[in-house]
């Protein structure tokens, strides 16, 4: 049962990362700008948060423990 949490998880965590990867690896001309943005790094923040989010979301789904109630 551990190796098919795993498996999801991986599934999971590379459905997520497709759109991500599929947007940075597009090449595309830059338009002129007038000035410099001030934000960034917010979309590499974002994203490295996000990545961290699934990663715990599949860390605690793979968790594994079967607890069972001690009542009948």
């Amino acid at each position: 049962m551990k190796t098919r949490n795993v498996l999801v998880g991986a599934a999971a965590l590379s459905l997520a990362a497709a759109p991500a990867i599929a947007q940075v690896q597009m090449d595309r001309a830059a338009a002129p700008v007038a000035g410099e943005s001030e934000a960034t790094g917010t979309g590499i923040v974002l994203g490295v948060l996000a990545l961290a989010a699934i990663i715990a979301g599949i860390i605690i789904a793979a968790d594994g423990s079967d607890d069972v109630p001690t009542s009948a």
